[in-house]
């Protein structure tokens, strides 16, 4: 999306984003990515009865979710259905929380011009709702505390761009790649990973400063578990870089069990992984030994429950990441009916056209 737009969307001078804003795979407008049975539809519809007026209704079933996909659906609609200038689309907004059973978007026209598009409508609001819905769920337990998404390596490349503006319509602004930023404008941050410290051999002071020497203008944030002994690494670094360190990231697979606990009792809880045990302890050593500037990021495996508990318990963390539980986890998944035929209701037996004060008309076409 250009900055312009950025600037004015988040001003409220501009309500959606555009048709120009997604580069659709022109086969969408083909039938390609169409479940079969709708391309039959239509077929049979234009044939035998054709120019009948429908309304076809979107919702899902989860409470207290985050709408979004929105304006990428308008934008599919307006994109690749027929005489789109002749449908009537009313929709809510991406960002808007919405509850089971309520409807996102309506369109309202003749079937054999836009119904084809159904089930693309309904992946898009189901992949694009799910991530803002998790990621809205965990904002929600942070606390105003720091987080970051590694959303980038839990799924194929081609889901970053939806998802990454997703995640932003949800409040994140700290992302891993370009193509998680491209809708709305932000880049990919990151340090440095594991295999930079493998190339040094294992040396956590090597690798530091050789990243430090190709970006002298950074603050190092270090992954420290490398060795699989976060406390005596972390001290070891702060000592070597000093106020150079901004923090450490503790990463630590759930298969692990830190080398802190060597020879502690660890029968009152489980010590895998990044443990609330083990980062407490690397708090307490930081400041013990002067470094209490330096920050601390936690990452693997952290969900909504997890952050939860970990706020409450008022463990010791800056920075969360989170990456599996955004986009390997739907959520939300939406369902397209037809509820009115010719102007009077008509549904399958369990739906209606559920009235609603929310959606808005949208015009046509949206530049």
């Amino acid at each position: 999306m250009e900055e312009l737009e950025i600037k004015l969307k988040e001003e409220g001078k501009i309500s959606r984003l555009t048709n120009k804003t997604f580069k659709f795979d022109e086969r969408l407008g083909t039938g390609f990515f169409a479940a079969n049975y709708f391309l039959k539809s239509r077929q049979i519809v234009e044939n035998c009865a054709p120019n009948h007026i429908v309304t076809m209704q979107f919702f899902q079933r989860t409470d207290d979710a985050m709408a979004c996909g929105i304006d990428e659906a308008i934008a599919l609609i307006h994109t690749f259905a027929v005489h789109p200038e002749e449908l009537e689309i009313s929709a809510l907004h991406d960002g808007n929380i919405i509850q089971a059973g309520e409807p996102v978007l309506k369109v309202k026209g003749k079937y054999e011009n836009f119904g084809f598009l159904e089930s693309m409508i309904d992946g898009i609001l189901a992949r694009r709702s799910s991530v803002a819905t998790n990621v809205y769920w965990v904002m929600k337990e942070l606390k105003g505390k720091d987080i970051f998404s590694m959303a980038d390596r839990q799924d194929e490349y081609n889901t970053q761009i939806g998802d990454g503006y997703a995640s932003y319509v949800a409040g994140i602004r700290k992302v891993s790649t370009d193509a998680q930023g491209l809708w709305w404008g932000g880049k990919g941050v990151g340090t440095m990973p594991h295999a930079l410290i493998q190339v040094c051999g294992g040396d956590i002071c090597k690798a530091a400063d050789i990243y430090h020497a190709t970006f002298p203008n950074e603050q190092v944030t270090a992954l420290i578990d490398y060795n699989n002994d976060v406390i005596t690494d972390s001290l070891k670094l702060a000592a070597h870089l000093g106020h150079t360190l901004r923090a450490v990231r503790v990463d630590t697979s759930k298969s692990l069990i830190d080398h802190y606990f060597d020879d502690k009792d660890t029968s009152m809880f489980d010590p895998h992984g990044v443990c609330k045990e083990l980062i407490f302890a690397l708090r307490k050593a930081l400041d013990n030994n002067g470094f209490d500037y330096v920050k601390i990021i936690v990452s693997s495996s952290f969900n909504k429950d997890k952050i939860k508990e970990w706020i409450a318990l008022g463990v010791p963390v800056d920075t969360y990441g989170v990456g599996t539980s955004f986009v390997n986890n739907m959520t939300v998944g939406f369902t397209g009916d037809l509820v009115e035929l010719d102007g009077k209701d008509e549904a399958k037996e369990g739906r209606r056209n559920v009235p609603s004060t929310r959606l808005e008309k949208v015009p046509y076409p949206i530049y």
